[in-house]
């Protein structure tokens, strides 16, 4: 295949909310430019991009596929995303990589809340950006609300290009930057060049004027030749443009039927000549502050994005050469493990069909097969001490679930599906929970979860159950209490004999030492489930010997590991052992541990023992107008409202929240705000169970226990 150079290669994603038609656009660009002769649609479940089963189970795209097109000398890579933000992971990767983001708009609809929702992440990167209008032939389409909708997405900023109009019945855009009227058969394809008619000469002028200013903002010597003539050329026009673009205030707005064929060849030309290049974009900083170029004279260097898994082929790595060119059997390093990866083989892939190339230049996008320590968000550099690039950071997982094989003979296998999968999409989060002894999967929200049980199921043959996790309490104690206890066991021979005295109160942080013992020794002990005992050693008289108190604290710590009341972690607790006796001959260490076990165990239930529950400290991103909903829902949470802040149309809430409230929280928030907002959190520590869930959560262990 022909190789292009870095000014010749233009990275696009495509991205949009669900229905958008990104994948027709995809499809019928490939069709446009020859490269294939017969366009598929995505209900024939025949397109280049969705070939995944499950895709075409859902009609719908859930994985971003590269692909590519050529168009007049100028090879376009495309990565065609999911338009559900379940699938965010997906679309952050491909955002990454990009040099020009494409957002698609369903022109039924305008710049939806699915759109609201991506062109939060798109902004937070900052690339150039351009808006293209589908559907503009369907008998529903409303371009001026369309495109109104985007001006109140992203400000004056969102230039028209184009416009659609009728004329004689046909469909034809109106091509502002060229002033040019294309007119389209009903099969669409290559349009007729035609002037603009003269009953929107003024309006299309006024728009090109509007174009020409904005243009011309971005450079000074541009903006002399406006002062000095009024306008600009074409070229000058392209070349403001495309200044704004890199600047991120100034975003195209294009008009398209993708399903029709009308305007995706005016939309290519654009995305040649205008549209920003890798070369065009900042150099990239590595986590080390060093600049990487795109340049083709530097070392190579390249960027791992995503990793696929496909049955007949293994794995499957997607890069971008940031640097250098990259040839077959090039031997480079991963600057994240020092260990060396031969790539054997380079692709350009469309979709699931790989396309062998001997090399790939700075600024193009391929993969290879076979890496053995590469994994998504690593480094290749020809040298190991070179820069690593800063790594896409995936959002928190909004839904958590405990996941067990159905079969416990598939519990290994479960495991190894899981790691496999989380390695081709890190918003698949895993954990094992050491006090609930469960594996712990986060997704992006239900559907997400049902991709991956599909996944489980249909490519891993393994089948999974999902439950609620359970809660990592703890239990701790409000007073202080006594106890005694008398461990004595006879049974022919030497016995067991072993009384331990001792008093337990609440420890805190700057608490008085305890007051009526003569303390001869003191050992602070951090848990290793957080918290803390401490043990004072408070026996006068040689009443026990100092070489059992080190057996006493291990019962002590032995029940504090499985507590009474709901079997978690104690923390918090100070104990003084005072009394006691011992026996010369059948005393020993497994006596006074028994001893001093039940001892701690009987004043813990008498010093008014509580549970406390983990809490969360949170923050959402709300729409104005939908706080006061929010809140609500938090404070039927338990949830306690800390502060809120204004951030342009949003909120900023911060609270804290119990862990046990989180369980389906995600999905209700979703619901409550059409998926506007967004959250994250982190622990924050433990506070007392209210008295009635206390009770419960006593009674739930009880009936366990019978």
């Amino acid at each position: 295949m022909k190789v292009f150079d870095n000014k010749h290669i233009k990275n696009v994603a495509f991205v949009g909310t669900h229905r958008a038609g990104k994948t027709t656009l995809s499809e019928t660009m490939l069709f446009e430019a020859g490269l294939i002769n017969r366009r598929g649609t995505v209900e024939q479940q025949n397109t280049i991009s969705d070939y995944h089963e499950f895709e075409h189970q859902r009609g719908a795209s859930v994985f971003a596929t590269p692909l590519h097109t050529e168009w007049r000398n100028y090879k376009i890579n495309i990565i065609d995303t999911p338009g559900l933000d379940d699938f965010i992971g997906e679309i952050m990767s491909s955002i990454r990589v990009a040099d020009t983001i494409v957002m698609v708009i369903n022109a039924k609809h305008g710049a939806d809340i699915g759109t609201e929702i991506i062109w939060n992440y798109v902004d937070k990167y900052h690339k150039p950006t351009l808006f293209v209008i589908n559907k503009i032939d369907s008998e529903k389409a409303n371009f001026e609300m369309s495109s109104n909708s985007l001006k109140e997405l992203v400000g004056k900023n969102a230039v028209l290009i184009q416009y659609p109009i009728k004329l004689d019945g046909a469909q034809c855009i109106i091509d502002v930057l060229k002033m040019k009227c294309y007119k389209f058969r009903p099969e669409g394809g290559k349009p007729e060049k035609l002037p603009i008619p003269d009953d929107q000469m003024e309006y299309a002028t006024m728009l090109h004027n509007e174009l020409v200013e904005k243009a011309a903002e971005n450079d000074e010597e541009l903006m002399e030749h406006f002062f000095d003539r009024g306008t600009l050329t074409e070229e000058e026009l392209r070349k403001g443009i495309k200044l704004g673009m890199l600047n991120h205030d100034f975003f195209p707005v294009f008009c398209v039927s993708a399903l029709k064929d009308m305007g995706s060849g005016r939309l290519m030309g654009f995305i040649d000549n205008v549209a920003p290049a890798a070369s065009d974009l900042k150099p990239e900083q590595t986590l080390e502050g060093e600049l990487i170029k795109p340049e083709l004279n530097d070392d190579t260097s390249i960027f791992v994005f995503k990793n696929v898994y496909q049955p007949n082929l293994g794995q499957i790595t997607f890069f971008k050469v940031m640097s250098g060119e990259v040839n077959v059997n090039d031997k480079l390093f991963n600057t994240r493990t020092g260990e060396s990866e031969t790539l054997n083989q380079l692709f350009i892939m469309d979709g699931k069909k790989k396309h062998s190339v001997q090399k790939l230049t700075v600024g193009d996008i391929g993969a290879t097969t076979k890496l053995k320590y590469t994994e998504t968000n690593d480094t290749l550099a020809k040298k190991a001490e070179a820069g690593t690039f800063k790594p896409i950071k995936y959002p928190q997982p909004r839904l958590v679930k405990a996941v067990f094989a159905k079969s416990s003979t598939e519990e290994e296998k479960l495991s190894e599906a899981l790691k496999r999968i989380h390695s081709q999409d890190l918003t698949v989060d895993l954990s094992y929970n050491n006090e609930t002894h469960q594996t712990l999967v986060g997704t992006q929200g239900e559907l997400h979860l049902s991709t991956l049980n599909w996944l489980l199921e249909n490519i891993y043959d393994v089948e999974a159950r999902f439950e609620a996790p359970k809660i990592s309490y703890r239990e701790t104690i409000t007073r202080s209490a006594t106890a005694n206890y008398r461990h004595k066991k006879q049974s022919g021979g030497s016995g067991q004999f072993g009384q331990v005295h001792l008093k337990i109160e609440p420890y805190y942080e700057g608490v008085p030492e305890p007051e009526g013992f003569s303390i001869r020794g003191k050992e602070e002990v951090d848990l290793p489930w957080d918290g803390k005992l401490i043990f004072y050693n408070c026996i006068v008289g040689g009443v026990i010997d100092q070489r059992y108190l080190p057996s006493i604290m291990k019962g002590i710590i032995e029940v504090m590991g499985s507590g009474p009341l709901t079997k978690s972690f104690i923390r918090d607790i100070r104990v003084m052992v005072y009394d006691g006796k011992m026996h010369q001959v059948d005393s020993n260490d497994i006596s006074f541990k028994i001893a001093g076990a039940h001892a701690f165990r009987e004043a813990f239930l008498n010093a008014n023992p509580k549970l406390l529950e983990p809490i969360e400290q949170m923050e959402l991103r709300v729409p104005e107008q939908m706080v006061g909903n929010v809140m609500t829902e938090l404070q039927s949470r338990r949830a306690v409202i800390q502060g809120i802040e204004t951030e342009a149309h949003y909120q900023i809430l911060r609270c804290t929240i119990p862990t046990a409230e989180l369980s389906d929280f995600s999905s209700q928030l979703r619901s409550i705000t059409q998926g506007r907002a967004t959250y994250s959190s982190n622990f924050e520590g433990y506070k007392a169970v209210p008295g009635h869930i206390h009770k419960e959560l006593v009674k739930q262990q009880e009936l366990v226990t019978t």
